[in-house]
């Protein structure tokens, strides 16, 4: 799935890759003069390393003209690179098989390393070590087992101390994508894993080869016959390579070669101690109990916290809309609130909404991959009269479950709406039929009580404009115009749910999902009057909403109409979230007056003053 910025560099490193790793296995299979297992350790390296693989091959152990491959691999740092090569092929092999093997069992990650420590081991030790080189190595195959591995211990040790704190931080850091076989950047964090071994693992397979109990490079020319660099250029630092790969047991007490016995354990237990380290301690930051059918590649906020604590729920809570999870894209011109018309069956009013992801804008260049009602943010205003009886046929077609609940009115309890409370959560793909008389008037609005902190800040809200029963009950104006507001979070071409909270604060501010200038603007003549209804449709903030132009008179409060005493002057309502107020405002002279939150932040996009302003703004214009 292509959804950050260097989805695309990976994308070119993996063709990189394969060239490179191309490229060396027709090399190596085409004249370069050296064992078999070599050159597949090579080919493999570079599989997983990309063309730095390639830049090891060619500066450290392809043959530069005929005849010179002793000579030219016979220095000490290019037998480390052989050495090391070695260990990394078998080593990498089994951890990588191992990683995807436990990811896609579910298995957590404090498992799932353990389980790559001993496969990366095992396959390293028993197949590329005791099997491939027993040809080399000479004595029968449970022998070569014995003489590697402390080698093999020192080197996997080492290898896995710099693999397992890049793959735990990468993993469980922002894009949990990483822990998903099925996704690019999982084999991304892979080769980047195995580079980081190789360096972790290279200084301890140079002292090795040094101390003759590891293969550096070797030769093997026609005839089968493998031979170390130093065999025709025994004055070079390379005299390494016609020794054994595993360990003898001297009277000196050295095993094998140079090795002394107290340093072969202090080697093993420093690497020990280096990979426990590079095991452990990820643990302090980071969540190693998940697995990634718990994370389901969620991808966190930029500057999201994120702690060895926090739960996968939140995770998956605070994670960006997945762009592929989008079943429709609205023309960029789209409106929302459009008036849902009923249908009437025997005297009931019915009404029907789904709940699914599109791609909306709140701006021409701006766009969101919202969750939305009927596909329009907001949802379609739902327009009933008090004594009503009607039925609302909701559908989910979102990836989660969700519910709806009908916010501020009376109505049987088993129709209210908070999910696993009232009501079992409805699956995705599912229905639930919400049916009621309607015993109030006034504005009201609709929304999902379920992880609404998700699904109400993505944009599963709508207006629900309740007449009263008598007419002349209700305060009138010359317009009746329905704000509802909402804050969102769109960053590095991917949208998440806002919050009040570390890395999840809004960039955006929509006016019935809109940002100005994109919202609408109101046409009016001196002496006419409007009702706005404010609609505290948002998750988080207050919003101070100020009208410019004179005062207006607060006339209901949360769906209740106030008495005529009870009425007062205001230019400026503090809005939060589910309250409502509606005022009049009455267009004393002309010119272009301003409707907005009187936080300055609310009224930029992303920080920038767009026309005069941005987010929570919108214009009456009175001519």
């Amino acid at each position: 799935m292509i959804a950050l910025p260097y989805d695309y560099f990976l994308i070119v490193w993996f063709v990189l890759a394969t060239a490179s790793t191309a490229y060396v296995a027709f090399d190596q299979f085409n004249g370069n003069p050296e064992p078999t297992v070599m050159k597949w350790g090579f080919i493999l390296v570079t599989l997983y390393m990309g063309p730095f693989g390639l830049l090891l091959y060619v500066l450290a152990d392809k043959e530069p003209r005929p005849g010179e491959h002793e000579q030219f691999t016979s220095p000490l740092w290019k037998q480390g690179i052989g050495s090391t090569i070695h260990c990394v092929a078998g080593d990498a092999t089994g951890i990588i098989l191992a990683a995807a093997v436990t990811a896609l069992m579910g298995l957590p990650m404090w498992i799932d390393l353990i389980v790559e420590y001993v496969a990366g081991f095992s396959f390293g030790l028993f197949i590329f070590q005791s099997l491939f080189m027993k040809k080399m190595m000479g004595g029968t195959y449970w022998e070569n087992v014995r003489k590697s591995f402390m080698p093999e211990f020192i080197s996997m040790n080492a290898m896995m101390a710099g693999m397992a704190p890049t793959m735990s931080f990468l993993m469980m850091g922002r894009d949990m994508r990483a822990m998903d076989p099925l996704e690019l950047v999982f084999w991304g964090v892979m080769s980047l894993g195995v580079m980081v071994g190789f360096a972790t693992a290279y200084p301890f397979n140079v002292w090795m080869v040094k101390k003759k109990i590891k293969h550096g490079l070797m030769t093997e020319r026609t005839g089968g016959k493998a031979a170390g660099a130093s065999q025709s250029h025994q004055h070079g630092h390379g005299d390494t390579g016609h020794h054994g790969g595993g360990i003898q047991r001297g009277s000196d007490h050295r095993m094998g070669g140079e090795a002394t016995v107290p340093q072969l354990v202090a080697l093993a237990g420093v690497t020990s101690f280096l990979l426990i380290s590079g095991m452990v301690v990820p643990g302090f930051s980071v969540n190693l109990s998940l697995s990634a059918r718990d994370v389901d590649g969620a991808i966190m906020p930029p500057g999201m916290i994120n702690t060895f604590d926090l739960p996968g729920e939140a995770m998956k809570d605070m994670a960006a809309v997945k762009p592929r999870q989008v079943l429709y894209k609205a023309p960029p011109d789209a409106r929302g609130d459009r008036v849902l018309e009923p249908r009437i069956e025997d005297g009931v009013k019915v009404f029907d909404i789904e709940a699914s992801i599109i791609q909306w804008n709140i701006l021409p260049d701006v766009a969101v991959e919202a969750y939305a009602y009927n596909r329009q943010v907001p949802g379609p205003r739902l327009q009933m009269t008090e004594g009503d009886h009607v039925r609302i046929n909701f559908h989910n077609a979102l990836p989660e479950t969700t519910t709806v609940h009908w916010h501020g009115l009376i109505l049987p309890n088993e129709m209210d709406g908070p999910a696993k409370i009232t009501q079992k959560p409805v699956p995705p793909g599912g229905s639930y039929t919400y049916e009621f008389t309607v015993g109030q008037s006034g504005t009201y609005f609709y929304h999902s009580h379920d992880h609404p902190d998700r699904q109400q800040a993505l944009g599963l809200y709508g207006a629900l404009l309740i007449a009263p029963k008598d007419p002349g009950a209700e305060v009138k104006a010359d317009f009746d115009y329905t704000i509802q507001l909402q804050e969102w979070l769109k960053r590095e071409w991917l949208t998440y749910p806002a919050m009040l909270m570390e890395g999840a604060l809004p960039n955006y501010f929509t006016i019935n999902g809109k940002a100005y200038p994109s919202t609408d603007t109101v046409a009016m003549k001196v002496g006419q009057t409007i009702k706005l209804r404010f609609i505290g449709t948002n998750n988080n903030f207050v919003h101070p909403m100020h009208v410019h132009g004179g005062p207006f008179e607060v006339v209901a409060v949360d769906g209740v109409t106030l008495n005529q005493s009870a009425r007062y002057q205001a230019d400026t309502v503090n809005l939060g979230p589910g309250q409502r107020y509606d005022v009049v405002w009455t267009a004393r002279k002309p010119g272009k007056w301003l409707v907005h939150c009187h936080i300055p932040h609310h009224t930029a996009n992303n920080n920038v003053e767009q026309q005069g302003g941005g987010g929570l703004m919108l214009v009456l214009d009175v001519k």
